[in-house]
This record gives structure tokens, C-alpha cells and sequence, in this order.
């Protein structure tokens, strides 16, 4: 990937099931620079702790830290994928053990400086979009485009249940979903903070379509030149 010698940045933030890795990884894909995610990332690290020992009774950062460097970033097409002891890490990410932990790995200070640094490293030298915690206030504070997407709790919940069963989910799923996304908002509230001068979308309405044309215009016209020369 390379923009000459300047770093170009989108960040997009938001809460859980706001969308924010899908809509960054399509926005990449039409800028045709390369798309980092963070999640992916804390998820991958809180997998490799339960490689380690499925119990959570005696984990601890320091527990936590010694699994973290398993797992790498490699570019592949124009995202960089994770691997975990050095193989590509799928549906693994998002089985109930890491999604029930994860929230926790992400609060261990250790574990997001080391994940910031990744991120970080990814975006040395070239333009790329990034998603997830702190994207436009810890770890990017100077990014071009800040982004942060928000969506009510009751379509967020529809949105996850619909990608999790492949089909529309019943009242009482999306009911149920929804207060483990309030709980889980709660649990990220620290590390789930607007930046001051990001563009909030309301996605509730909005098709992935229309969400991703906009931020691509917005991309577009804070790159100034109005096109993007990045190699792929």
C-alpha cells in the first residue's frame, strides 16, 4: 500500500453491531487502499488465551499478554487478516467464549496499547481504514476523516441476528439480543467515545449501500485531490 509518503487515515468508530467492520472493509475496497480492524484483533487475543487454557479462573494480564503475540496481521487483498499461531483464525473469532470475553480483554491496558501499535503499524506510510475502539481518539487522533457510526439498539440487534442465522430473526430474538447489546454497551461505554470532530451517521435507516457512498464522499473530499493513487 502506498499514498506517496503520506499517511491518509478514515477512522470509524461506533458501539457493537453498528456495522463498523463491514462498512470499513467496502469503503477500503472502493478507495482501493487497504482496511485494518481492531475487533479482530482484541477477538483473536482473547481466542488465543482460550487456546491456552479454556478456564478463566486464574487468566490475568499478564496471562493475556504472553498469548497476544500468536497472533500476526497479514495484507490479504486489501484487508489485513489475522492469523492465530500463524494460520488464517475464521469463525473461531465469533464463537459465544471469545464474544462473551472479549469486552474484558479489551479493557486490559496492556492489551490495547499493544493492539493500538498494531493498528498503528498498519497505517505507516500509505492510506487505509480502520474500525474499532478509540480509532478516532486514542489511537488516531489526527486521522483525516473520523467516523462514527451509531444505530439503535432494537436494528442493531436485527442486523447481528440476521448475519448470525441467514434468515429474519422473531421479536423475542431481537428482544433478547438487544438487552445483551445494552449490556455490552455498558461493559465498552469507556472505550466506545466520539471523537469531537467526527462525522456521526445515523445508520438505522440507512442501507450498507448508502452508508458506505457516504462516507466514501466524505473520504474523497478530505483526500483533496478527489481519487485515490494507493496501490493495492
Amino acid at each position: 500500500m502506498s499514498q506517496g509518503d503520506q499517511e491518509f487515515v478514515v477512522a470509524i468508530d461506533g458501539p457493537a453491531a453498528s456495522g463498523k467492520s463491514s462498512t470499513a472493509k467496502r469503503v477500503a475496497e472502493r478507495l482501493g487502499v487497504h482496511h485494518a480492524d481492531s475487533g479482530a484483533l482484541y477477538r483473536a487475543v482473547t481466542a488465543a488465551r482460550l487456546r491456552q487454557a479454556g478456564s478463566t479462573d486464574h487468566w490475568s494480564v499478564e496471562s493475556v499478554m504472553h498469548s497476544a503475540p500468536r497472533v500476526t496481521l497479514h495484507r490479504e487483498g486489501t484487508s489485513f487478516a489475522v492469523n492465530l499461531d500463524g494460520k488464517p483464525v475464521g469463525a473461531e473469532l465469533h464463537e459465544a467464549a471469545v464474544t462473551a470475553l472479549v469486552s474484558v480483554v479489551a479493557k486490559m491496558q496492556p492489551v490495547r496499547e499493544w493492539v493500538n501499535e498494531q493498528m498503528r503499524s498498519c497505517a505507516r506510510g500509505g492510506a487505509i481504514v480502520v474500525d474499532g475502539r478509540d480509532m478516532g481518539t486514542a489511537v488516531f487522533p489526527d486521522a483525516q476523516l473520523k467516523i462514527f457510526l451509531i444505530a439503535n439498539v432494537r436494528e442493531r440487534a436485527r442486523r447481528r441476528l440476521l448475519q448470525r442465522l441467514g434468515r429474519a430473526p422473531m421479536e423475542d430474538e431481537i428482544s433478547s439480543e438487544a438487552e445483551a447489546l445494552r449490556q455490552r454497551d455498558e461493559k465498552d461505554a469507556a472505550q466506545t467515545q466520539q471523537a469531537l470532530d467526527a462525522v456521526v451517521i445515523d445508520t438505522t435507516h440507512l442501507t450498507q449501500a448508502e452508508q458506505v457512498e457516504r462516507i466514501v464522499e466524505l473520504a474523497l473530499v478530505a483526500r483533496g485531490s478527489g481519487e485515490f493513487r494507493g496501490e493495492k
